[in-house]
């Protein structure tokens, strides 16, 4: 059997033993209903909401959300980072404001950022971008100023003009670390935007876990946490795949073999 094969086997076989033991936990009475809800209640509670169109509504809006924030958070991170990897007397002179305002716990700018932009899209996309953002940025960074010096080297020795550098030098060393900070980028736009829902929103799975939250309906509760962790493995899936397309040229690790 390949690797691959056991490894979702076994993976497969934790789930299940999870479940089962949770099902029976809550049947037996060991574990109380109304705190855990079984699983097959929660099973139950999702196919009642992927029946109706609010559900598929809430999941639509924080995939745009989703992606809105994973889009500008990228590019804006990339973007400084390259500049401030290729200038390092700016990059020491905005260091500490950047360590600063990447310090400030994301969940405080929530609030100001429904004062600033009201309950709709922008507030949502506005937090997922401050936390794609710096995920980006350090990696941009890190992988320009780690540029081979002796290519770097070489390559002035060439007359390459700054255009020249950026494009065959800097970027491609920079590109592995800017695709390894995809996964993470894709999970802080997920966070964000459902935190912002979840602080004021008329839709969106936030907005779907805090209403079951406000009537202590600990069944939405899970059932919406569920939905969230599917909506993130699958944005995830998408991410590795299209990160695997993008590193084709790169050769697998000796556990892939």
């Amino acid at each position: 059997m390949p690797r691959r094969t056991k490894v979702v086997v076994a993976q497969v076989a934790i789930v299940l033993a999870l479940l089962l033991t949770w099902e029976l936990g809550v049947r037996s009475g060991v574990i109380d209903s109304f705190f855990f809800p079984a699983p097959s209640t929660l099973v139950g509670r999702i196919k009642e909401w992927m029946s109706t169109a609010d559900f598929w509504t809430d999941v639509g809006t924080t995939l745009v959300e989703t992606i809105l924030s994973f889009i500008v958070g990228i590019a804006i991170g990339t973007a400084l980072g390259i500049w401030l990897g290729l200038n390092p007397f700016t990059a020491d002179v905005v260091q500490p404001f950047i360590k600063i305002f990447n310090a400030i716990p994301r969940i405080l700018l929530g609030p100001i950022f429904v004062i600033w932009f009201g309950l709709g899209l922008t507030s949502k996309v506005a937090l997922g971008v401050t936390l794609v953002l710096f995920v980006a940025f350090f990696n941009t960074f890190q992988g320009v100023r780690e540029v081979n010096p002796v290519v770097l080297a070489n390559a002035r020795l060439l007359r390459a003009s700054k255009s020249s550098l950026l494009r065959h030098v800097y970027l491609p060393s920079a590109t592995t670390w800017i695709l390894s900070s995809l996964r993470v980028s894709v999970g802080m736009a997920v966070m964000g935007a459902v935190v912002a829902e979840y602080l004021g929103s008329s839709a969106g799975l936030g907005h779907l876990i805090a209403q079951a939250e406000g009537v202590l309906d600990a069944t939405g509760v899970f059932a919406g946490i569920i939905v969230l962790s599917a909506f993130v493995v699958a944005l995830d899936a998408v991410v590795d795949r299209a990160e695997k397309r993008l590193l084709v040229w790169r050769p697998p690790a000796a556990h892939e073999t």
